[in-house]
């Protein structure tokens, strides 16, 4: 399928060669240009599929689906190269349906599995799925006062330790009041990159709580993803623009990457919206760094075009 061309997204930036690749059950016509990547999206098969049912423990239960196939399609029409399948809450550690997605999406879809390092059995189910699927991370959450992940015990370092040995980075969705808790594991797996999500949440927090979050890019293996960003029209109805300038330059293009704009209702013109929005918070940048932020960054930490 002929790729639309994103030149008006990306200021003209032109096309030297064309390149056919076979992905999955389809073939898509790239540019040589820099590739576009979603780095945070989940998928749902719905409370119909009974081949995929929702874990008992899910804190929701998405009624609609939101399938690879789907995302796929938006993928091709919206001029989204790879995709980082992010497995939700609602499997909790039961991914089945996240091997589904990746088998559907071979090689233009990656994955980052959730485990929970202090449920008895769920750590020992990562080495095996890390050989099956194409995972790029596992994923700690830390936002609910009542499902924190064990701070400063054995556990969690056991996680920590196990990504390190099977070569993952380990992903961190949290609110920036609990992020003193991962900074010893951050600093003794230096060598493992850590991927926070959401730009460490910073309207949940309060300006000195996520001063935490943006002296972390003095560590050289952090890596901040520009996901989730919030509307000033919503609560706590503060302009999110100063953070994301602050954040990109702390971090820098290099260790950046973008990450949304898929659901169950997305198109591939809703997708193509999602990056310009993304975009035009990054009108500081040059445009090579905004290429790096939306698909380059990623690329080369994912090894995505391998």
């Amino acid at each position: 399928m002929t790729r639309l061309n994103r030149r008006d997204f990306c200021g003209g930036v032109a096309a030297a060669t064309v390149a056919t690749i076979h992905q999955g059950q389809q073939t898509l016509a790239t540019t040589s240009d820099v590739p576009r990547v979603d780095t945070h999206l989940h998928c749902f098969a719905g409370t119909n599929d009974s081949r995929f049912p929702y874990h008992t423990r899910a804190p929701y239960t998405p009624d609609q689906p939101a399938t690879p196939e789907h995302l796929l399609k938006c993928m091709n029409d919206g001029g989204v190269d790879y995709a980082v399948v992010v497995h939700p809450e609602p499997y909790q550690d039961d991914h089945r349906y996240l091997e589904h997605c990746l088998a559907v999406g071979g090689k233009r879809l990656k994955g980052t599995a959730l485990f929970f390092s202090d449920r008895a059995g769920s750590l020992e189910k990562l080495p095996a799925l890390a050989r099956r699927a194409n995972l790029v991370a596992v994923r700690v959450h830390a936002y609910a006062p009542d499902r924190l992940p064990p701070f400063g015990k054995p556990e969690l370092h056991r996680l920590w330790q196990m990504a390190t040995e099977l070569g993952l980075a380990v992903q961190l969705h949290f609110e920036p009041r609990y992020a003193a808790g991962f900074e010893p594991l951050i600093r003794e797996f230096k060598d493992t990159r850590v991927i926070i999500d959401h730009l460490g949440r910073p309207f949940q927090a309060t300006p000195e709580q996520h001063s935490i979050v943006m002296k972390w890019a003095h560590f050289p293996n952090t890596i901040m993803k520009l996901s989730s960003i919030p509307s000033n029209r919503t609560y706590p109805h503060r302009d999110i623009a100063p953070i994301i300038t602050q954040l990109t330059d702390s971090y820098g293009a290099d260790r950046m990457i973008y990450g949304g704009g898929f659901n169950a209702d997305a198109t591939g013109e809703s997708y193509r919206a999602a990056f310009g929005r993304a975009e035009s918070f990054l009108g500081h940048l040059t445009s090579s760094d905004r290429a790096k932020i939306l698909g380059g960054t990623a690329t080369r930490l994912f090894g995505l075009n391998v």
